[in-house]
């Protein structure tokens, strides 16, 4: 999959500058599709190319002028015919992070342990984000009554995943300084 549809499952949200973008990406969808400002701008004009967005200018004092971006009807129709297709391939794991633990056996282990904390840190980080962006779409209302009522139940979803993705890291990371501390010679 290519960013291009993350793009316009972000606009479903409604207009939004390319500033606005990144800001929806860092919060919204960097649990399952990470991108920097630059891809995204890259995309947004390729998008506009290809007629699935369209943008329009938005003029300011004192500031640079802003470009705000929709979808197109042809956008729509190309995020709803991706959303039902089957997945190419199934979801992989790329992390340079597992492969440091996999080559780890002969190393320091207290250096490994600082690795495993600097991740159980980062999950953390991303977990609190994640459960303020939880509460903030309730906006006082109960899941149940969220999924009952809600326009668009997909973010919701997805965030739901994020908060899985992180919380099984911290269990792993737990796990696995427990091991380190049973291993560690006796003396």
């Amino acid at each position: 999959m290519s960013l291009k549809y993350a793009v316009l499952a972000a606009l479903l949200e409604g207009e939004a500058s390319g500033y606005e973008l990144s800001k929806v990406f860092d919060v919204s969808l960097a649990n399952f599709w990470p991108a920097t400002p630059q891809q995204l701008y890259r995309e947004l004009e390729r998008l506009e190319r290809d007629g699935l967005i369209k943008a329009r200018v938005v003029q300011q004092e004192r500031r640079p002028n802003k470009r705000m971006f929709t979808l197109t009807e042809a956008g729509r129709e190309d995020l709803r015919a991706f959303a039902v297709e089957p997945p190419r391939r199934p979801a992989a794991l790329r992390d340079e992070f597992m492969i440091k633990i996999q080559a780890m056996d002969g190393t320091d282990p207290e250096r490994i342990r600082a690795l495993i904390e600097e991740r159980m840190s980062w999950a953390r980080a991303r977990l609190g984000r994640y459960q303020r962006v939880r509460e903030r779409l309730l906006d006082g209302r109960t899941e149940d009554e969220y999924l009952r009522e809600g326009d668009r139940i997909g973010p919701y979803l997805t965030l739901l995943g994020g908060i899985a993705f992180e919380e099984e890291n911290l269990r792993w990371c737990e796990r696995a300084l427990t091991v380190l501390r049973q291993r560690a010679p006796l003396g």
